[in-house]
C-alpha cells in the first residue's frame, strides 16, 4: 500500500464523505492520536476525514 502524502489524489471509501475524491492538502495527527487529512475537491470545496477512510488513486 502506497503512503498518502500532500498533493496525492485520493478517494474516500468510508465515512460521511464516502464516494468523494480530491487532493490531499493537510495530513495531521489529532490530540487523540487519530490521523486526519483535508481533501480539496476540484470545485474548491474542502472537507476533513480520517486517513483510514481514504485510498490513493492514480490520475488519468
Amino acid at each position: 500500500m502506497d503512503t498518502i502524502r500532500d498533493g496525492n489524489f485520493c478517494q474516500v471509501i468510508a465515512g460521511t464523505h464516502k464516494g468523494k475524491s480530491g487532493r490531499v492538502k493537510d495530513l495531521h495527527i489529532s490530540k487523540t492520536g487519530h490521523q486526519t487529512l483535508t481533501v480539496e475537491q476540484d470545485s474548491g470545496i474542502r472537507f476533513k476525514t480520517l486517513l483510514k477512510n481514504v485510498i490513493k488513486v492514480l490520475e488519468g
